[in-house]
């Protein structure tokens, strides 16, 4: 017994010397950093980080291969913890969520009758899946179950619904779906992503050159979700309460309830979503990136720059706006009259932009008080040019340099300006676009009594929009069509008497599609008027280009309409750091065309700024319509009142400056969301399909709509 015990005793003694050399020998010394970064995550072992676990991120930021910021579940707290274990100052990461921009679900029709396993993955295998919708959601929720943050349900549509509360953008519902619908994007990625071939696009979406997701604005509307509404608009437009009063509303013409019936008032919606921010006391938060560090200069003020500027801050970079008139807005502000834009209102909509922390100088002008060498001598890493078309065209005929007569931008921004012109009691504008209307609708606020619209075409063919064009006349506005001046008489002090013009008949169409007006010999007529507004148009003035001292600049190629040459789908000029959007890249356009493309240009300013090659994806829309989206017939639509826009009648705005249009009440903003279809790609609601809808929510009958 007791041999036996001095051998276990020895024996155990020999072991542990083999152990403690083997310890020495095979030792592996382990970080005590990577268990205290451990404990700084939340334990979820979700993968979201693009780790196997928390154990393996934890290695992964103790030996400087991932950031402090890499766990999505833990966030802020779990991001400053890990920093302060590491020594490092903690920097934020944009939250990934999650968003389905699916809302077909059960609408779509079946193609075949598919009794296999209840998984998105295995229908998909057959032919795609049963429905006709080859993009849409097959319903069987496999992203649901691979949620494990309770963040999706199946809705009661057959579609899955995320909230994005619980959201924490781990992926794992990307990754489930065999159909590539569900997105995880952070804000960033979502404000750079352009319409594709690829997405779940309702025509309307397809037709605003903003890209604004109409159909979800609309829902959030009808179910009383007024700042969600807010939020959705300004993903892909800041200026939505400009846009909601001067939009002609291009998604309108194709809209599918439009095939049927009246298109839904999308713009009137967008309107009331943008009043109720603007009136409820408060402004809602906007998101913005960690900061990059790269600066912007943004020359120009209008419509495009302040556009550029607010998605290049949001996107973390330092933008700095140069404008050189005295206040902010460009031609929304100087070209578009007071009762149809009060200036306050687009003042509280240009601070939100500014609060973002852009800064701004006014009163500053590109090529006098600074050019391109001192901006890049500042350290600008970039410098994007929305210089606006403020050079109005001219008749070319004789006598219009008369006292008397002036140019309708010219004309439009002086009165803005508070600048005093003096006027008689009669008017002719020449022109038919919207800067022909504007002038001839302030005229008569200023008191003159008799107001012409001289136009070489018939209304047909008028450019400007049709309600404006309306409203002109119910004001008393006359129009004079096909008649082309000839010239403009005047006394002998020089003061303008007459417009001399020509009778005029259509002929074969020109380049533009519209019949070609032709003169009628010996019908030369005299109009009798105290003023004559050129409002034919008007081209960029790039003056700066004449300077022989800036060598550089002229380097900037330019077209033969006076607009910046450069590459359509990037907006990137001849000189890689110089992008430019708007007017000055396509000439005189609609203002939500110059907001989506600052947009445009912002993306690519980000992309040359952080290194990344600029480039547009090869699969975006870039205004083309996805082939069969557009319908020539739409069942199931029933003929329901459009929501009629309130005015002020025109006996009494003629004495004012009010704003004519007024907004939408809540109760006919709700009314008008029901009438939209809430379309996808293909599939729709029929009228049948909605019931029992109230501002508080709206709630679908139990029977499917084909």
């Amino acid at each position: 017994m007791i041999q036996a015990t001095l051998f276990m005793m020895g024996l155990g003694a020999f072991c542990g010397l083999v152990l403690s050399a083997a310890s020495r020998i095979f030792y592996v010394y382990e970080d005590p950093r990577i268990e205290l970064v451990e404990e700084c995550f939340a334990g979820a072992n979700c993968g979201g980080c693009g780790f196997a676990g928390c154990s393996a991120a934890a290695v992964a930021v103790v030996k400087n291969k991932a950031a402090p910021n890499l766990c999505i579940v833990g966030g802020a707290e779990s991001a400053t913890n890990v920093s302060d274990v590491m020594g490092v100052e903690a920097e934020l990461a944009e939250p990934l969520t999650c968003f389905n921009p699916c809302q077909g679900g059960d609408r779509a029709q079946d193609k075949f009758i598919y009794i296999g396993v209840n998984s998105c993955k295995a229908q998909s295998m057959l032919y795609g899946g049963k429905r006709t919708c080859a993009v849409g959601c097959l319903g069987h929720g496999d992203c649901v179950r691979a949620c494990m943050f309770d963040a999706l349900k199946m809705g009661p549509d057959g579609y899955p619904i995320v909230d994005e509360k619980k959201c924490v953008g781990c992926g794992a519902c990307e990754r489930a779906c065999p159909k590539e619908i569900l997105n995880i994007k952070t804000p960033s990625e979502r404000l750079l992503h352009f319409n594709q071939y690829s997405d779940r696009l309702a025509p309307c979406r397809q037709t605003c050159p903003a890209e604004i997701n109409i159909p979800l604005y609309i829902a959030q509307i009808r179910e009383g979700d007024y700042e969600g509404a807010v939020h959705t608009i300004r993903e892909r437009n800041p200026l939505l309460l400009s846009c909601g009063r001067v939009c002609p509303h291009p998604c309108e013409d194709i809209c599918r309830r439009g095939i049927e019936d009246e298109a839904v008032s999308i713009n009137q919606l967008k309107r009331f979503a943008a009043d109720y921010e603007m009136t409820s006391g408060k402004r809602l938060p906007i998101s913005v990136a960690p900061s990059t560090n790269k600066r912007i200069a943004v020359v120009g003020g209008g419509p495009a720059g302040l556009s550029c500027a607010y998605f290049l801050r949001r996107l973390g970079h330092d933008v700095t706006i140069f404008e050189a008139m005295q206040k902010l807005g460009g031609m929304i502000r100087y070209g578009i009259p007071e009762y149809r834009l009060p200036k306050k209102i687009l003042d509280w909509e240009i601070e939100g932009i500014l609060n973002l922390g852009i800064e701004s100088h006014t009163g500053v002008r590109f090529g006098i008080d600074f050019d391109l060498t001192s901006l890049v001598a500042s350290g600008y890493d970039a410098i994007f040019l929305g210089l606006g078309a403020w050079k109005d065209y001219t008749l070319g005929v004789e006598g219009e340099d008369l006292n008397g007569c002036y140019t309708g931008i010219d004309f439009l921004s002086r009165l803005t300006r508070g600048e005093k012109i003096p006027m008689g009691k009669t008017a002719i504008i020449i022109g038919g676009g919207n800067s022909a209307i504007d002038c001839s609708r302030n005229l008569l606020r200023y008191g003159v009594e008799k107001v012409y619209i001289v136009y070489r075409r018939t209304r047909k063919e008028m450019p400007a929009n049709e309600m404006e064009i309306e409203a002109a006349e119910h004001e008393g506005v006359e129009l004079f069509f096909l008649a082309a001046p000839v010239s403009v008489k005047s006394d002998e002090d020089g003061n303008v008497t007459h417009l001399e013009y020509l009778k005029m008949e259509l002929g074969e169409p020109d380049a533009s599609g519209r019949q070609r007006p032709v003169p009628i010999e010996g019908t030369e007529t005299l109009l009798q008027t105290d003023m004559v507004i050129t409002a034919i148009g008007q081209t960029p003035d790039i003056f700066f280009k004449d300077d022989e001292t800036q060598k550089r600049l002229n380097q900037l190629k330019t077209t033969r309409w006076n607009t910046i040459d450069t590459d359509p789908a990037t907006l990137q000029s001849s000189i890689p750091y110089i992008f430019t959007a708007g007017d000055s890249a396509t000439g005189p356009a609609l203002v939500v065309s110059a907001i989506g493309g600052g947009r445009r240009a912002a993306r690519s300013i980000h992309q040359f700024v952080m290194g990344e090659e600029v480039k547009a994806s090869d699969n975006e829309l870039f205004n083309k319509n996805i082939p069969g989206t557009i319908f020539d017939k739409a069942e199931g639509i029933s003929r329901k009142s459009r929501s009629a826009m309130v005015e002020l009648p025109a006996a009494e705005r003629i004495k004012s400056f009010l704003e004519v249009d007024q907004v939408l009440t809540e109760d006919a903003a709700v009314q008008e969301s029901q009438r939209c279809l809430s379309c996808c790609l293909t599939c729709y609601d029929p009228d049948q399909y909605l019931t029992n809808i109230s501002p508080a929510g709206y709630h679908r009958s139990e029977s499917k709509a084909a």
